[in-house]
């Protein structure tokens, strides 16, 4: 049986992970950042311990009903953070945010785990491998050839029109593309709406459209959502 000073070790590596992990997503201001994460490591490292160590707080118990399975645990953990991981995703019109942090939870969990049960290599290279990838992604993020998606809507007086083609025409000298177009009726009939998704390579010249929309007198109201695909 272990000595409280080895428990030591496992907890602390699942707090250094998890702080690492959770440092990299509060710098970004994510949902759940430093302590979140934190808490994350330590409960599965903390619940792992337990289940290594039945024996140590079922003393007296007849080892023909002793059954050490840390695997049902880990189970249990994994899922119950799956649910967690749900609470920082959320729709913000066509957009999806927070995939990356509920991945970010999720393998700290994990990682805790694999503290709690003494994986120290396995837990110490996935923590560097962790935050690789997240630091990574970002540099990617800016530097890869990507093709990037805005939702826009615009407005105009129904006797001064912007219909679809003309609005396809004014997006095209913007260097975006759109097929799909919705069209309807709004203000009791006194507006005529245009709203879809259009794309472009790289960082799309949003504020530019904006001035120009705003300049633009048959407009009456438009909306511009930037969203990744």
């Amino acid at each position: 049986m272990d000595t409280p000073l080895q428990l030591v070790p496992p907890i602390l590596g699942a707090l250094a992970a998890g702080g690492a992990i959770g440092f990299e997503r509060e710098y970004r201001a994510r949902p759940a950042g430093l302590r979140t994460h934190m808490l994350v490591a330590l409960a599965s490292a903390l619940l792992m311990l337990g289940a290594v160590h039945q024996i140590s707080w079922l003393q007296g118990a007849s080892e023909a009903v002793l059954r050490i399975d840390p695997v049902r645990m880990a189970h249990g953990i994994l899922t119950g953070v799956g649910f967690l991981c749900g609470g920082v995703i959320f729709q913000q019109g066509a957009s999806v945010h927070g995939l990356t942090t509920a991945a970010s939870l999720w393998i700290t969990s994990a990682l805790g785990t694999l503290f709690g049960v003494g994986l120290y290599e396995l837990a110490i290279g996935g923590s560097i491998l962790t935050l690789a990838v997240l630091s990574a992604a970002r540099w990617l993020d800016r530097h890869m050839p990507q093709k990037n998606y805005a939702e826009i809507t615009v407005r105009s007086r129904r006797e001064a029109v912007i219909d679809a083609p003309e609005l396809r025409r004014l997006m095209d000298d913007f260097g975006l593309k759109g097929a799909r177009l919705n069209q309807r009726l709004v203000q009791d009939g006194a507006a005529f709406e245009l709203a879809g998704p259009f794309s472009g390579r790289g960082d799309l010249p949003l504020e530019t459209l904006a001035a120009a929309l705003r300049d633009d007198p048959r407009v009456v109201a438009f909306e511009i959502a930037p969203r990744k695909d």
